[in-house]
C-alpha cells in the first residue's frame, strides 16, 4: 500500500470531528452520546515478493531472470565421483576411497573447496537439532587421506583459520574434519571453467537405528544395512550464496551437486545389493538362474521372483565366492544410496513411462516383510506412470524399493520404503532428484509438492476425480499460531512446525492457487516448470516468477503471503440487502491476505428468467460470481459485491464455495446464518439453510 493512502487515512480520522467515520456495515455508533467509533485503517496489500541481496546478485549476473528461466548466463558445478568400498558387517564399517573430478563452471576462482560429512553428525559435540535423538555415537566420518591435484594434505596439522574466500596459508591444509562441513584450503585457485581432482579415503561406521527424526538410518544388526550420506561429498557452490556451508542438523534435507557415479560395492559372498545406478557385471555377482529371470522383467506388469526366499548364500543367492563386487554407474544424478543384506528377496515388475518404454522396478526385502511389499510394485509402477503424465516423463533407467530400518526415503533411482510410502516417495524422483532444490533452505518446494501431488495420485488410483476443495480454506485454523515459521523460513531451523511447514502447507497453498487460476492451469504451469529447470537448482523465485508468466497474471499478491506470511483471508459475508432486482452483498475480510470473491449463488426453481452478468457462470438454479482481487488493493476491508439477475428470488449465498481461501470460521460464508451462528441477514429472509458444504 501506498505510503500517501495511509497517512491521508489517518488524517481524516483526526480531523474528523463529530462526523461518523465507517465502511459499509460498521456505521461506527458509539454506546455514550457523542462519542465516535475510531475509523478503521486501510489494509496494505503488499503486492510484490521480498527480493533478497542473494536473488538480486543473480539478476545482475544473468543467471536467473524475472522469467523464472535460467538466464542466459546460468551455470552449476559438475562433480563426477569415481568410488571403490568395502563393507565389514562384523564391524559394521565402511572403509572407501574415491575420486571427485570437480568442474569449476562458475566465472569465479574457487580458493576453496567445503566437503559435507554428514555422518560426523555422529559424533560426540556436534551440533544436532533438538528433534533428533543421536541414539549410537561412534567416531563419524575418518578421513585417512585428502590430496587435490595429487598434493597430500597434512591430516595432522593444525587447522588454518584462513577467512572464508581465501586461500588461507598458501598451502593445502583442511579445517572442521570433524563437523559435518568441512573447509579444503587450497593453495591455488581453481580458475574459471577450470578442474581440479579430490582423492579422499575415508571410514564410518554405519550406526544402528537411530531415535525419530533423522534422515540417516543405517542398519539392522550386522546382516543388513542401507548407507545413506555415506562418502563425502562436495558441496555445492551456486550464484546465489556460494558455497552451501549449511549445517547437517538431522531433520533437514539435502542440496547436492549433479555428476556421473561409477561405485564398485565389495560385500560378502551371498550377499545382494542394490541402489542408484545400472548394475555393470550382472554375469559376475547374479547367478545364471537369476540372469535369465531377470530378462523377462520388462515384458508384462506381473510381479516376478528373482532371488528367492530359499536361494541363500554363495552360489545360491549369488555367484560363488567369499566376497563380490557390485559395479554400478549412474549418470547425471545428485546422489548415490544403496543396500545390502545377507538375505534379501529381490523381486521385479515395470513401469511404461509415456515416450521412453519399459523400466524395470527392482523390489529387495527380508522375507518376513514379503506382504508389505506385495503392493508395493503396483503402486510404484502407478506412481511411475502418473507422474510421468502429471509433470515429465521418469528420467532415470529403473527403480528400487528398498527394505530396511528406514521405510519413508529418497535418493535418485532409489526409495527406501516399502507399500505405505511407495508413492510419495516415487514422487521424489521428480523434486528434487530431477529439479534440484535446495532441500536444507526451501523444503516444500521438494516435500510440499509432493504432499500436493500424491492427492492427485491418489485420485488416480481410484479412479475418481482429485479433490481439492477445503484445503486451502483449513489453513485459517492454524494461521496465527506463534510456532509456526513461514515457509521461506530456512528449513533447517523449522522448529516445531517443521513437519507442516515443510510437508503440510504446499497443498493448501496450491489449492488457493488454483481456486484463484483453475487446477488444471496450476499443473500445467507445473509440468512446464518441470521440464525447463530439470537437472538444475532452481530458487522460490525462479518458481514464484515462472508460474506468474505461465499462468499470464501478476500473483506476487499472493506469494507474499503464503510464503513469507502466516496471515490468513477470513473472510465473511456480513450483510446482505435487496432493493428491486439488485441484491448486495457485503463481503468483509478481516485477515491481512487478500483473496478474490467467489460467491455461489442459489435461485428460486421459478420466478424471472435469470438475466446474464459478466463475471457470472450460470448453471441450472445457481451462478457463481467473481471478483478479482484486485478490489481489495484500495485498503478496504468491506466490498459490495452488487448482483442483479432480474429479479429472480435468492435462496442462498456461499462465499468460497469451493473453499480454498484460509478461514478460521467458515459458518459465516453463508447467507442466510444457520440458527445460532450471528448476525441475520438484512431484507427479505428465505427459509433458513445449512451452511453450504465446499463445491468446485
Amino acid at each position: 500500500m501506498n505510503r500517501r493512502i495511509l497517512f491521508a487515512g489517518l488524517i481524516a480520522t483526526l480531523i474528523a470531528g463529530s462526523a461518523a467515520i465507517g465502511h459499509v456495515g460498521n456505521p461506527g455508533q458509539a454506546g455514550r452520546a457523542g462519542a465516535q467509533a475510531p475509523a478503521e485503517m486501510p489494509r496494505a496489500v503488499r503486492r510484490d515478493v521480498p527480493m533478497t541481496n542473494a536473488i538480486r546478485k543473480a539478476f545482475d549476473a544473468g543467471t536467473r531472470d524475472r522469467t523464472g528461466r535460467p538466464g542466459a548466463s546460468y551455470w552449476q558445478l559438475q562433480t563426477d565421483y569415481t568410488i571403490s568400498v568395502r563393507l565389514d558387517p562384523a564391524t559394521q564399517t565402511l572403509t572407501g576411497t574415491e575420486t571427485i573430478a570437480l568442474k569449476n563452471n562458475s566465472p569465479d576462482p574457487l580458493p576453496q573447496i567445503v566437503l559435507r560429512l554428514d555422518h560426523n553428525i555422529f559424533r560426540p559435540r556436534v551440533p544436532f537439532a533438538s528433534s533428533w535423538v543421536p541414539g549410537e555415537i561412534t567416531d563419524g566420518m575418518v578421513l585417512t587421506k585428502l590430496a587435490v591435484n595429487g598434493e597430500a594434505a597434512d591430516l595432522t596439522a593444525a587447522p588454518t583459520t584462513g577467512r572464508a574466500g581465501t586461500a588461507g596459508s598458501g598451502r593445502l591444509s583442511a579445517s572442521s574434519l570433524d563437523k559435518t562441513v568441512a573447509t579444503i584450503n587450497l593453495p591455488s585457485p581453481i580458475q574459471p571453467k577450470g578442474q581440479a581432482t579430490l582423492e579422499i579415503a575415508w571410514r564410518t561406521k554405519l550406526p544402528s537405528s537411530p531415535g525419530s527424526g533423522h534422515r540417516m538410518v543405517q542398519r539392522f544388526d550386522d546382516t543388513l544395512f542401507q548407507p545413506t550420506q555415506w562418502f563425502p561429498r562436495v558441496a555445492v557452490y551456486d550464484d546465489l550464496r556460494g558455497w552451501d556451508r549449511n549445517l547437517y542438523l538431522g531433520p533437514s534435507e539435502f542440496y547436492n551437486n549433479f555428476g556421473r557415479f561409477d561405485v564398485r560395492i565389495d560385500v560378502p559372498g551371498g550377499w545382494l545389493v542394490s541402489g542408484t545406478g545400472v548394475l555393470q557385471n550382472p554375469e559376475q555377482v547374479y547367478t545364471a538362474k537369476a540372469r535369465e529371470r531377470l530378462s523377462h522383467v520388462l515384458e508384462s506388469n506381473e510381479t516376478i521372483t528373482i532371488v528367492g526366499d530359499d536361494e541363500v548364500g554363495p552360489g545360491q543367492a549369488t555367484m560363488p565366492g567369499e566376497r563380490l563386487v557390485w559395479h554400478l554407474v549412474a549418470d547425471q544424478v545428485n546422489d548415490f544410496a544403496w543396500a545390502t543384506a545377507k538375505k534379501y528377496t529381490l523381486r521385479a515388475t515395470r513401469a511404461t513411462v509415456p515416450g521412453k518404454g519399459p523400466i524395470p522396478i527392482y523390489m529387495v526385502h527380508r522375507p518376513e516383510m514379503a506382504r508389505s511389499y506385495n503392493t508395493a510394485g503396483d503402486i510404484a509402477r502407478h506412481a511411475v506412470e502418473f507422474y510421468s503424465k502429471l509433470w515429465a516423463p521418469y528420467p532415470f533407467p529403473q527403480l528400487t524399493l528398498q527394505d530396511g530400518p528406514s521405510a519413508g526415503m529418497e535418493y535418485p533411482m532409489v526409495i527406501n520404503s516399502n507399500a505405505g510410502a511407495a508413492d510419495h516417495e516415487t514422487g521424489h524422483q521428480w523434486w528434487p532428484m530431477m529439479v534440484s532444490n535446495n532441500e536444507t533452505w526451501y523444503g516444500w518446494m521438494d516435500e510440499g509438492f509432493n504432499q500436493y501431488m500424491n492427492i492427485l495420485s491418489d485420485a488416480d488410483a481410484a479412479g475418481r476425480a482429485p479433490n481439492l476443495n477445503g484445503q486451502g480454506q483449513s489453513y485459517g485454523r492454524t494461521s496465527g499460531s506463534e510456532d509456526e515459521a513461514p515457509m521461506m523460513w530456512n528449513a533447517n531451523y523449522g522448529g516445531p512446525t517443521y513437519s507442516f511447514t515443510t510437508y503440510g502447507k504446499t497443498p493448501l497453498m496450491l489449492s488457493m492457487l488454483g481456486g484463484v487460476v483453475g487446477d488444471e492451469n496450476v499443473q500445467r504451469a507445473m509440468s512446464n516448470y518441470a521440464k525447463t529447470w530439470a537437472f538444475k537448482h532452481p530458487s522460490p523465485w525462479d518458481y514464484i516468477f515462472f508460474m506468474n508468466a505461465e499462468l499470464k497474471q501478476d500473483l506476487n499478491w499472493f506469494w507474499y503471503y503464503w510464503l513469507w506470511t502466516t496471515e490468513a483471508v477470513n473472510g465473511k459475508i456480513e450483510n446482505v440487502t435487496t432493493a428491486g432486482t439488485r441484491t448486495t452483498v457485503i463481503v468483509r475480510q478481516d485477515g491481512e491476505m487478500p483473496s478474490p470473491v467467489v460467491l455461489r449463488v442459489k435461485f428460486a426453481e421459478t420466478g424471472a428468467p435469470l438475466k446474464p452478468m459478466a463475471n457470472a457462470k450460470i448453471d441450472g438454479n445457481s451462478a457463481l460470481v467473481t471478483w478479482p482481487v484486485d478490489v481489495w488493493f484500495t485498503g478496504s476491508r468491506t466490498f459490495q459485491a452488487v448482483l442483479d439477475f432480474g429479479g429472480r428470488a435468492i435462496q442462498s449465498i456461499q462465499l468460497d464455495p469451493g473453499c480454498r481461501f484460509p478461514d478460521r470460521d467458515a459458518s459465516d460464508n453463508v447467507w442466510p446464518r444457520a440458527a445460532g451462528s450471528g448476525q441475520a441477514a438484512a431484507g427479505p429472509q428465505p427459509p433458513t439453510q445449512r451452511q453450504g458444504s465446499c463445491a468446485g
